[in-house]
């Protein structure tokens, strides 16, 4: 144990996120002084890239911000531009886009658990050592993955930023003997999910309680993912957590505001003024009672209540999320018919438009501006992890202090294991920096 009245915790690169980035916690006498989440991977300037690019481009271009979540952007950059142009996609072309959705929780879901948080918990310090250790269990994640990766292939055209996407549905839809193999993959992968509930539900489980605000979609017919309302939560405490906003995805700028902080290229935002949380446990908190009851009591076994407040346990509540995804894929193959052509009709118009779906990781936002020659004129972006960057440096702190009776060691490697509560993608966050240039 440091016993010097002045302590720092610092890891230079964080292991098994995605992206670039930094922790360093002050501690000086006994309280801690500063807590900084520092991303320093550079900035990536897509706003700036998409402004002058055509309308149907955004698609393609905003895939690229992420490998592991590429569906996310996919989806939202379509249903704002299609706002923008006044179209909506629904039937069997929407229920397409859901099934696309599901993949992608169903392996980013996955990837988190098994490969990069579950040696957390553990004691082990990689993935590898885990499936030397543990064979079974490695493949079992493995084999749920490549279920995720399947229906991404098949509707995206490949599972790393798909190329099948376009306004108004896709470029080609998928054959009967191609969603047969689906289905099949689907009912290992529901049996390999359901293990998956179990096993995470017996891990043991740090203590910390957090009190954020929570930011969401939400539906009354459905657990959101593609679409939804966005609600806000206020801080959650014995006699609070009640929705205290639901507000229109246009509306969306108004109520969340991204600001720059001098450690970080990523943008921290806050909600009417709160810092919040997005992710699992928002979605958890928001939409639970959209999930199937029996769903529910998995949860409420493995110990989930309605207001889950220990981040730890949020492996627990992608797991089930993982087993939901798989379900409903399932159902939206059992109940598919094709549709009588691969996409709708998306002309240009000048206009605004907004879009929100769920990311794995959170809530994801998309505005853009077209004009009369179908150019972007503007473009915004707000992706989960810029928004929850403000939550993780709070929790650190709560949970730096209850254990500065560590040595500095153990407590930096507790420290980066509470990072990946959030699963944060770095990348994700990048995507913008305010710059200003002073001619003195």
């Amino acid at each position: 144990m440091t016993h010097s009245s002045h302590r720092l915790l610092s890891v230079g690169s964080l292991a098994r996120v995605e992206g670039e980035g930094a922790m360093h916690v002050r501690i000086r006498d006994g309280e801690v002084e500063s807590v900084q989440l520092s991303i320093y991977e550079p900035p990536r300037f897509f706003e700036a890239l998409l402004r002058g690019r055509r309308y149907h481009e955004p698609v393609d271009i905003t895939a690229r911000i992420c490998g592991i979540c590429p569906v996310a952007y996919q989806m939202t950059a379509c249903q704002a531009i299609e706002d923008a142009c006044a179209v909506t996609v629904d039937g069997q072309l929407a229920a397409l886009r859901r099934l696309l959705y599901c993949g992608e929780w169903i392996e980013s879901h996955t990837l988190h658990i098994y490969l990069l948080h579950a040696p957390d918990f553990l004691g082990l310090p990689d993935a590898l050592t885990l499936a030397r250790q543990d064979r079974a269990l490695v493949e079992r994640g493995l084999r749920l993955k490549q279920a995720g990766n399947q229906i991404m292939e098949v509707l995206g055209g490949r599972t790393i930023h798909p190329v099948n996407v376009r306004l108004g549905g896709f470029h080609r839809l998928p054959d009967r003997a191609e969603l047969a193999r689906l289905s099949a993959l689907l009912r290992t992968a529901r049996r390999d999910a359901e293990e998956t509930v179990a096993w995470t539900a017996g891990l043991d489980f740090p203590d910390l309680h957090v009190r954020h605000a929570a930011l969401a979609l939400r539906r009354p017919d459905a657990y959101a993912i593609d679409s939804g309302t966005p609600t806000l939560h206020g801080a959650l405490t014995a006699a609070a957590g009640a929705p205290l906003a639901a507000f229109p995805v246009a509306e969306f700028e108004q109520h969340v505001v991204e600001n720059q902080v001098p450690h970080s290229t990523a943008l921290q935002a806050t909600a009417d003024g709160r810092r919040y949380l997005t992710g699992p446990l928002a979605r958890w908190r928001t939409s639970a009672d959209r999930l199937p009851r029996d769903l529910r009591n998995l949860a409420a076994v493995a110990g989930i209540g309605q207001s889950c407040d220990n981040p730890f346990r949020s492996i627990v509540v992608r797991a089930i999320e993982v087993l939901w995804a798989v379900r409903e894929a399932q159902r939206i193959l059992d109940a598919y018919e094709p549709p009588a052509a691969p996409a709708v009709p998306v002309p240009p118009r000048a206009g605004v438009g907004h879009a929100t779906t769920e990311a794995p990781r959170g809530l994801l936002y998309h505005r853009y501006e077209i004009d009369a020659d179908g150019l972007v004129a503007a473009a915004q972006i707000i992706p989960p992890t810029s928004q929850n960057q403000a939550a993780i440096e709070a929790d650190l702190r709560a949970f730096v202090q209850e254990r500065l009776h560590l040595d500095d060691e153990e407590l930096t490697r507790q420290c980066e294991q509470a990072i990946r509560n959030y699963d944060p993608c770095i990348s994700c966050a990048t995507h913008f920096l305010d710059l200003t240039v002073r001619k003195d």
